[in-house]
């Protein structure tokens, strides 16, 4: 547990973990863009990737799933096709990375050290490649609505749709998943100096070794 590899390995998982619930909580939010009107100023929208919203300043909620998907504007359809995917890329980097964490006692010869070297930077890749696709669809959307704010053509007594806490969700998972895989791929580069120890030193522990065997056999 002091080894340096192992702190970095509980440390990337952990992070990684965390960014990968971020991730879900900002597929399933409905906050990705909000809209409010000076015409109701108790009333505002929400759009998100499954349902539309209208919450009331009073408390109350009222969200409606959309009726087809065909119906989609292909903005909404590019955004669940690419969380999705990086959800389960994601699910699928957390289940590759945990067999090759050195705090799981299997696999303790050199090649099983390989091997498990080789899990670990899949796992790292892997979230790494879940955080870009992440970001893709968040930034996306947030450029769409950037875009539509300031567009001139459309009055300014005409509401426009802004940020919902969502894309902040959103990016702070991709963010973080990317740094997860890095800490988890860095985590293996340490492990690799642990079990790569000097020429001199190897010499020296394969002599004693012949020694011990030559007193145990005399």
């Amino acid at each position: 547990m002091d080894s340096p590899a192992c702190v970095l390995e509980l440390l990337g998982l952990l992070v990684y973990v965390g960014a990968w619930l971020c991730a879900l909580g900002s597929t399933i939010l409905p906050q990705w863009l909000t809209k409010s009107t000076s015409l109701l100023p108790t009333e505002s929208y929400d759009l998100g990737l499954w349902e539309t919203c209208v919450v009331q300043d009073i408390g109350g909620m009222e969200c409606r799933s959309y009726d087809s998907l065909l119906g989609l504007s292909s903005d909404l359809k590019l955004a669940r096709i690419l969380m999705c995917t990086a959800l389960a890329m994601g699910l699928l980097g957390i289940v590759v990375a945990i067999p090759g964490l050195h705090l799981i006692n299997s696999c303790k010869d050199y090649e099983g050290h390989r091997t498990k070297r080789t899990l670990t930077i899949t796992g790292g890749v892997l979230g790494m490649m879940s955080g870009v696709l992440c970001l893709v669809p968040v930034s996306y959307v947030a450029h769409l609505a950037v875009m539509h704010f300031f567009d001139e053509k459309v009055p300014e007594v005409v509401p426009r749709w802004e940020f919902g806490d969502a894309l902040f969700c959103g990016w702070a998972a991709g963010f973080l998943l990317v740094v997860a895989g890095l800490i988890m791929v860095t985590s293996t580069w340490c492990s690799q100096v642990e079990h790569h120890p000097a020429p001199q030193r190897r010499c020296h522990a394969k002599r004693d070794r012949d020694l011990r065997k030559r007193s145990e056999y005399v």
